[in-house]
């Protein structure tokens, strides 16, 4: 049996052979990183399109992403066994059931004034990312912006709030932090890709969101589809047809491991309707985004603020403690060395920085 290389498809040449040669040394030179790409089989490596292992069609039918599916979801259950007693029961139970939890006046009213005043009027240096008529801005939370704002640091050391990142995220890696403004329909642009239900990878996935101004229902709200954070017979069943035909029929963001899926299919995996989060401000919602969610589609302009945080971390790793990137010191200067680190790989070419500098604006701006 034909062994089969993925093709890095060169473009026809005049020289003839000698350009089909080249390709060909091409495709084979690829594979000096094939243990690469094995050792990322146990890593939180998802996309299919730049690993021909994961791509495999046929190792996907044969079980492959079904095996990192179920691996994954099993030690993320082991772990958020030995964080519960971090977290209230009844927080714990409504995550447990729909895989998002909401916390409504999350902040006594004087402090969450205080902390809403400084962190909507004050300017910031910031970054944007456009996706089709909806613009993105985030501004890292690091060291300044904490002793800007003391009641920030106050909220993020409480017990409630560490035990919920803690148990979401199935780890107690500290999250990264940015303040994040969502101004839609402000651009010209192709349908923006995060109004379609996804699914953000194969495991865990902690993002929260604590809204600074109200969302409301035209406002491009939060959507999330409660229970599909859970491994259902019929969810397993839909991510091996999509691993096995996502490299011939998925969208760029499903090839790279960020599963799309229609609304009328939901039924068939036994999910309801999404629930859209239209809350007022001052209220936290945390969920793992192995679940479906989306961003509404809304036909006005819109602006939302929120506190936003993030943490993915390698699913196969058995332990809950966190790393040596999660000590204070260096814990509150990540989300800013990321984007110089990604700036730097940008310059040298190793891959494109999609975030860019948009200059000092207060995140209240549209």
């Amino acid at each position: 049996m034909a062994t089969h290389f993925p093709s890095l498809r060169a473009q026809p040449s005049s020289r003839g052979l000698a350009g089909g040669s080249i390709g060909r040394a091409l495709e084979w030179l690829r594979w000096w990183r094939a243990p690469f790409w094995a050792l990322a089989l146990l890593s939180g490596s998802k996309s299919f399109a730049d690993n021909p292992i994961l791509g495999s069609r046929r190792l996907n039918r044969a079980g492959l992403h079904v095996w990192r599916l179920k691996t994954a979801h099993a030690l993320t259950r082991r772990r958020r066994a030995r964080l519960a007693s971090r977290l209230p029961e009844q927080y714990r139970e409504q995550f447990d059931r729909d895989g998002f939890v909401v916390i409504n006046d999350l902040l006594p009213t004087d402090q969450f004034q205080r902390l809403q005043r400084t962190l909507l009027d004050t300017p910031f240096e910031c970054r944007a990312h456009q996706q089709g008529d909806t613009v993105t801005r985030r501004v890292p939370v690091g060291p300044e912006i904490i002793a800007l704002c003391p009641d920030l640091d106050r909220l993020v050391r409480t017990r409630l709030w560490r035990g919920m990142m803690a148990y979401v995220a199935s780890a107690c890696t500290a999250p990264l932090y940015y303040i994040q403004t969502v101004a839609g329909g402000v651009a010209e642009g192709p349908p923006d890709p995060q109004l379609q239900l996804h699914s953000d990878t194969f495991h865990a996935s902690l993002k929260a969101w604590f809204f600074l101004t109200d969302v409301e229902d035209d406002g491009r709200p939060l959507t999330y589809v409660a229970g599909s954070h859970r491994l259902s017979p019929e969810r397993i069943a839909w991510e091996q047809r999509k691993s096995i035909e996502v490299m011939e029929t998925g969208d760029r963001l499903s090839q790279r491991g960020s599963f799309r899926i229609r609304a009328d299919e939901l039924p068939a995996l036994g999910l309801p309707e999404p629930t859209r989060f239209c809350v007022p401000a001052n209220t936290l919602v945390v969920a793992d985004t192995c679940g479906f969610h989306a961003r509404a589609a809304s036909h006005r302009q819109s602006v939302r603020v929120e506190l936003w945080a993030y943490s993915r971390r390698n699913p196969f790793i058995p332990w809950v403690s966190a790393g040596l990137f999660s000590l204070q010191r260096f814990a509150e200067r990540r989300a800013e060395l990321l984007l110089r680190a990604l700036d730097w790989l940008d310059r040298a070419g190793i891959r494109k920085q999609h975030w860019t500098r948009a200059g000092r604006r207060r995140p209240i701006d549209a």
